[in-house]
């Protein structure tokens, strides 16, 4: 177990620079048109759906790495007046609701992404392009994510990591330990 644990970590760590990688893409498509439109008065084509798709795919294959770093919004509220074992059961409960919404999602997103492949979906803009390749962020990325909700839940069966530690909370409020 402690070796799939690993491996998703690797594959999540992965996923974020990946995501990081298309945020930098976007960015420097962005700078490209700007210098196309306003200093050569050329038109621009593919930027503003690549930038789009780049962003959103990058959402979607970051999002392994941002459960991993525990970087999502998370309201400690309750965690902070629960005792260790309250904390633990709300990790599971956390965990399993979120792997089970991403399972679903995965599923459907597959479905998507195959629809637009089969079929031979493309954008309807002068670019034309296959609707399947902006697609297949959506199971790929929240598949992995889906992977890591398992290992976090692996995580917590085998006493790997303890949800929401008590550094966590020092850290935030500035606490002593």
């Amino acid at each position: 177990m402690r070796s799939f644990i690993h491996l998703i970590y690797y594959i999540s760590k992965a996923c974020g620079v990946f995501a990081a990688l298309l945020v930098g893409a976007a960015i420097l498509v962005v700078c490209q048109m700007v210098v196309m439109r306003y200093f050569l008065n050329a038109s621009t084509i593919w930027q503003t759906e690549f930038v789009i798709y780049s962003l959103v795919a990058s959402t979607f294959i970051g999002s392994p790495y941002v459960l991993l770093i525990k970087g999502h919004v998370n309201v400690d509220l309750l965690p902070h007046y629960l005792g260790d074992r309250g904390k633990l059961i709300l990790s599971y409960v956390a965990s399993i609701l979120g792997f089970v919404f991403c399972a679903a999602l995965t599923w459907k997103g597959f479905e998507l992404f195959y629809e637009a492949l089969v079929n031979g979906w493309r954008t309807d803009t002068v670019w034309s392009l296959p609707l399947w390749i902006p697609y297949i962020s959506i199971p790929l990325g929240i598949g992995l994510l889906s992977l890591q909700y398992i290992a976090d839940i692996i995580a917590l069966m085998t006493g790997h990591h303890m949800p929401f530690p008590v550094e966590y909370h020092s850290a935030i409020h500035g606490e002593e330990e």
